[in-house]
């Protein structure tokens, strides 16, 4: 059997403490074996679930560790594509936190670096990676509702009592179409394989980021609509809905912690069926996919070009922003 994958992490970050950094301990095939911080009280929380952690001072160091194979970006938002260009020169595949970029130009420099180095190169869409939305793809695409009429998603949290949080910061990249517009956006451009036509956008902003936005848009071949909010009580739902029966997931972001991991399909004739991944986490499954495409070449299920088609709708929405 092949020697794990070395992992290392850039930064501290809660979200990398608390999910990603546990995936990577748990994964098959992977070990957590780094974390760059300069900052010994951020190093204890990741010890206390991986105690032979080799911890270095900076970015530049991990980078330079030749015992390091991989490499996970985790860093606030508008710092992304200059640690995967750094990343990838230093000889290791990436990695990075969602949104990768701030524009869907940025990709495009990330993405000849990938073909440049001929090294792995991704976007941490974990959702991808989770069988209900596999579930909910092979459905659709199959015509299990027949032909889609409209497809409409909500995802909303309140930290408006988190100022200081980077989410709530114009500087770091904030706002909720970057930080969770990539799911409701994402999840219904991976289900019907479709791109937007053309999109329109009602959004509130605080401090120069976007608190609140409505989107619609026109697909080819169904009708879109989603609402994203920083600013809402807790909620996350999609529905694809068709002319002979719809599908709703209950749970399709934060998989086994907002809730459980739920797919309903409804059809005529009072045809209700449930399906249920109780104990599946796609944080791990996010890690063991970029292990086989690192190690055997697999196609990984999230390339860099679908991530940037979604940052391409995100812009879509910004450029179409309360215009009447």
């Amino acid at each position: 059997m092949s020697d794990p994958i070395r992992w290392g992490v850039l930064g501290g970050a809660n979200f990398a403490r608390e999910h990603m950094a546990r995936a990577i301990h748990a994964a098959e095939g992977a070990t957590f074996a780094a974390l760059a911080t300069s900052t010994l009280e951020k190093a204890k929380g990741f010890q206390a679930f991986q105690p032979d952690l080799r911890i270095h001072d900076s970015y530049d160091a991990l980078l330079a560790d030749p015992e390091i194979d991989a490499v996970y970006v985790p860093l606030p938002n508008h710092l992304h594509v200059e640690w995967a260009l750094k990343t990838l020169d230093a000889g290791k595949p990436v990695l990075v936190e969602k949104p990768l970029a701030m524009q869907a130009s940025g990709f495009d420099t990330v993405i000849a670096k990938r073909d440049e180095t001929g090294l792995l190169a991704a976007e941490a869409f974990m959702i991808v990676h989770h069988p209900q939305w596999q579930k909910a793809r092979d459905l659709v695409q199959s015509g299990a509702i027949g032909p889609l009429v409209l497809v409409d998603g909500v995802f909303s949290y309140d930290n408006r009592s988190a100022l200081d949080n980077i989410r709530n910061k114009p500087e770091t990249g904030g706002g909720s179409l970057p930080d969770i517009g990539v799911y409701t956006f994402g999840s219904a451009r991976f289900v019907t394989g479709e791109e937007p036509v053309s999109v329109q956008s009602r959004i509130r902003r605080e401090n120069g980021v976007d608190v609140f936005a409505h989107v619609t848009a026109d697909f080819p071949s169904f009708r879109y609509s989603s609402i994203t909010s920083m600013r809402m009580f807790p909620r996350q739902e999609m529905v694809f809905h068709g002319e002979t029966g719809v599908i709703r997931m209950t749970c399709p972001f934060n998989a086994n912690v907002f809730g459980a991991a739920e797919l309903t399909i409804e059809r005529g004739g009072m045809r209700v069926e449930h399906f249920r991944w109780p104990s599946v986490n796609h944080y791990v499954e996010q890690v063991q996919n970029f292990g086989k495409s690192m190690r055997d070449g697999v196609p990984y299920p999230c390339p860099l070009e679908f991530s940037r088609g979604t940052q391409a709708m995100i812009d879509m929405a910004f450029a179409a922003e309360n215009q009447a």
